[in-house]
Order: structure tokens, then C-alpha cells, then sequence
């Protein structure tokens, strides 16, 4: 399985919520997500994501997640692989010897929703600003543009002011930090 996502800046949250809301798609509570992002030794910034492992370290609500994500087509659609971890310190220790690199930190508000197969998210991010992400569980072997296209019309048909965002939140944090 792969997760495959589309990604939208949303400047009138209140809008988007009302949105979701006449449709019947209630939001959950607001969760602090506290992520650590990692990348490979000796790859940088502005290198080709595609088929290049990454991991995260996520904290919500004191449980403690390991993942590693793999672009396929494009940085937003990834082979995804996620466990429950004891220990956040130890962890990191292990990544670093597993030959990967602490990038940026990513703190943000997040409150989901799931519509069928799809998972709605609204979150924040410190320092950056709000954003929608849709996302969909796909079998390996599906073309993950092709369900970015349908889940962005998911989002189009909302009816709501959106801009694509083909970024990760990861990349989008750390030109926030760079250009100021």
C-alpha cells in the first residue's frame, strides 16, 4: 500500500470548515503533532526525492510514531511505513545510525476527518500557515497521479479559495525559516 496525497494552502480556514461542515464532514479535535524530520546522509535540499527513503519521528498526545516514506511518482505519493516506538531519544539515536540526518522540526495543529476511503486533514503549521491535505490508502501498482487528480477535485469541489501546494511540510517549514 501507498499513502498518496494532495496538499492545498487555505487562507480562509472558517470558509473551509463551513464547507466540509454542509457536507456533513465534521472535523475532529485539534491534535499537537510534534514531528522531527530526517533525510539521508548526503542528500540535500533540491535533490530528487523519488525512490529515497525518509524518516520522521512523531509525538501526539505522548505516543510516540517511527516512520519512513519513500516517493514514488512525486514527493506526495509514497510507499509508507509507520510503527509505535517506546522510546522518541533512543529512536533518533537509532536513526542517526542508520546513516540519516535531522532536517527541520514541523510543529503543527492538526484535525482530521475521514470521508470514505479518504482522510481529511486541516492543519497548521507553525510559522507557515494552514493547509488542507487530502489523502487515500492505494495499492502498489496504482498510478499515484491519477488519485491526486481525483482527490483534487475532491478539494475543487468544495467550492472554496485553495493553491496547490506540491511541497512537503518538511521543504515548506524549512524555505519559511531560510527566507526570513
Amino acid at each position: 500500500m501507498r499513502e498518496v496525497e494532495v496538499k492545498f494552502r487555505v487562507r480562509e480556514p472558517a470558509v473551509l470548515i463551513a464547507a466540509l461542515d454542509a457536507r456533513g464532514i465534521q472535523l475532529g479535535r485539534p491534535v499537537e503533532q510534534d514531528d522531527q524530520a530526517y533525510a539521508p546522509d548526503g542528500w540535500s535540499y533540491g535533490d530528487d526525492r523519488r525512490g529515497i527513503p525518509f524518516a520522521r519521528l512523531r509525538t501526539v498526545d505522548g505516543q510516540h510514531l517511527f516512520t519512513v516514506k519513500r516517493p514514488a511518482e512525486n514527493v506526495l505519493s509514497c510507499e509508507e511505513h509507520e510503527t509505535v516506538i517506546a522510546d522518541r531519544a533512543q529512536m533518533h539515536r537509532a536513526i542517526m545510525a542508520m546513516g540519516f540526518r535531522p532536517t527541520v522540526r514541523i510543529r503543527k495543529v492538526r484535525r482530521v476527518a475521514t470521508v470514505g476511503e479518504l482522510t481529511v486533514c486541516l492543519d497548521e503549521l507553525d510559522g507557515v500557515g494552514v493547509f488542507v491535505e487530502v489523502e487515500q490508502q492505494v495499492p502498489d501498482g496504482v498510478p499515484g497521479e491519477a488519485v491526486q487528480a481525483e482527490l483534487s477535485c475532491f478539494v475543487e469541489s468544495l467550492g472554496i479559495r485553495v493553491e496547490r501546494c506540491p511541497d512537503t511540510y518538511d521543504s515548506l517549514v524549512r524555505a519559511s525559516r531560510t527566507s526570513t
